[in-house]
């Protein structure tokens, strides 16, 4: 049986003291021991970015590849061999900027495959330029008269496009994160999980201090996972922060309707051009 330490590895994170990024690693090292999963089931995949270092700081099988185009790799990769865990990672610039296309038929596609944003609001790598989550007039380097544009909501896309598993939680709330990154991960569909991830540097006004504050857990009110209707009220109240899993439902999974991956996975099949 896993533990947390054999997810260690031996690269140390990169990231500025404070990053929120630090609550997503943890959780997910504490999360996989919690699913019997061990470092040689688990595929983790990430486009370009500060958070999309994190394939070299877990001990999994890894993957790092292009700006936005992680979904493309880690469904190949689902199709190929889906016996495996896999967790695409990255953050809202890769995501849901010029990742964004991908994003919406992966969720409609639904294949099994858990999809993990660190949305801190900011591009962070290329030093503080606005991103499609800053919100509207955010003064940043390039917005220095501030953002003009209405920021993406993430979750009512999803929501949109047909995604059975949508939710959201604060990376500095681990013990949530925990139980969101379980279910998510066990929950046979494609599932997004967006969290918030301060930039300590880079953005002053999406702080660990405001979530502190503002976020509340749907789910210990009582709101119903089966209601997309309520979800999408949940999605776009400005009353609070909400966080928690906003909507769940099973249908089938992609791979489930594709008659070579039913009998055994792809990489098994025989490619001879022999009869």
């Amino acid at each position: 049986m896993s533990e947390l330490k054999d997810f260690n590895s031996e690269v140390h994170p990169d990231w500025c003291p404070g990053c929120g990024d630090f609550g997503l690693l943890a959780a997910l090292k504490k999360t996989y021991p919690m699913l019997n999963l061990e470092a040689h089931q688990i595929m983790t995949v990430s486009g370009i970015g500060c958070s999309s270092n994190l394939p070299g700081f877990i001990n999994t099988y890894g993957m790092h590849t292009l700006h936005g185009r992680s979904l493309p790799i880690a469904q190949g990769f689902k199709l190929a061999n889906h016996v495996m865990t896999v967790v695409a990672v990255g953050g809202d610039g890769d995501g849901y900027g010029i990742g964004v296309g991908h994003l919406v038929h992966a969720m409609r596609r639904n294949i099994d495959m858990t999809y993990v944003v660190m949305n801190n609001s900011i591009y962070g790598l290329t030093t503080g330029q606005t991103s499609p989550t800053s919100g509207l007039k955010m003064k940043t380097k390039s917005t220095p008269f501030g953002n003009p544009e209405l920021p993406l909501n993430p979750l009512t896309l999803a929501l949109g496009s047909g995604c059975s598993f949508v939710a959201r939680a604060y990376t500095g709330h681990v013990a949530q994160l925990i139980d969101v990154l379980k279910k998510a991960i066990e929950h046979p569909g494609f599932a997004l999980v967006d969290t918030f991830s301060p930039c300590v540097t880079f953005n002053q006004i999406n702080t660990h201090e405001f979530y502190k504050q503002h976020v509340q857990d749907i789910n210990k009110k009582g709101h119903d996972t089966s209601d997309v209707l309520a979800a999408f009220r949940e999605a776009t109240t400005e009353e609070y922060v909400a966080t928690g899993i906003f909507y769940q439902k099973e249908r089938p999974c992609y791979e489930s309707m594709e008659e070579e991956t039913l009998a055994q996975p792809l990489f098994q099949h025989s490619i001879s051009l022999g009869q």
